[in-house]
């Protein structure tokens, strides 16, 4: 989760405007840019090697190396296809909707009533505990990616805005 995502604007808001959102991405730890300087760097230290082979003799290394490149390229390249998912869960004052974008660019939208919501981080022995949102007997699954403190994260910062939605602090000087 983006460490700017999550926002609490104020309650006052209009129906349509988030109360609450976080954005979900895959974690990576090379920008595009890096996974072009590092394939650039195995690209010339394989040419490198490759050809010292191939000036001693030992020809048939190229074929090896070449087929060594050609699988850390394809490999590179489906981590960076993987980066494009995205996963963004927004609360708005009339429901609690979840976007999910796959790598194929595809978009599933899901959306539940927050009042009926309850946010369950089911604990596993093991694993990365697995973070359900369930209403009236429905269940989703929420944040895969995430790792055990960003998962944890999410649902304290989803929890708390939650009780912000049900327990509205209204501004009345009447009542002051």
């Amino acid at each position: 989760m983006d460490a700017n995502a999550a926002s609490f604007p104020d309650f006052e808001s209009d129906f349509g405007t988030p109360i609450f959102q976080a954005t979900v991405r895959p974690h990576r730890s090379l920008s595009r840019k890096g996974v072009f300087i590092v394939i650039g760097c195995m690209l010339l230290a394989s040419l490198t090697v490759t050809s010292m082979m191939a000036l001693l003799g030992a020809w048939p290394v190229v074929g090896f190396n070449g087929a060594d490149i050609a699988l850390a390229f394809f490999l590179f390249w489906l981590n960076i296809r993987a980066a494009r998912a995205v996963e963004i869960i927004s609360l708005t004052a009339s429901r609690l909707s979840i976007s999910r974008i796959d790598i194929h660019g595809r978009r599933e939208n899901l959306s539940l009533a927050p009042y009926w919501l309850n946010i369950v981080l089911e604990e596993r022995t093991g694993t990365v505990p697995k973070l359900l949102l369930a209403s009236r007997g429905m269940q989703t699954e929420i944040a895969r990616q995430l790792g055990d403190a960003e998962k944890r994260d999410l649902a304290a910062s989803l929890t708390r805005a939650l009780n912000k939605w049900r327990n509205p602090r209204f501004n009345n000087p009447q009542l002051d």
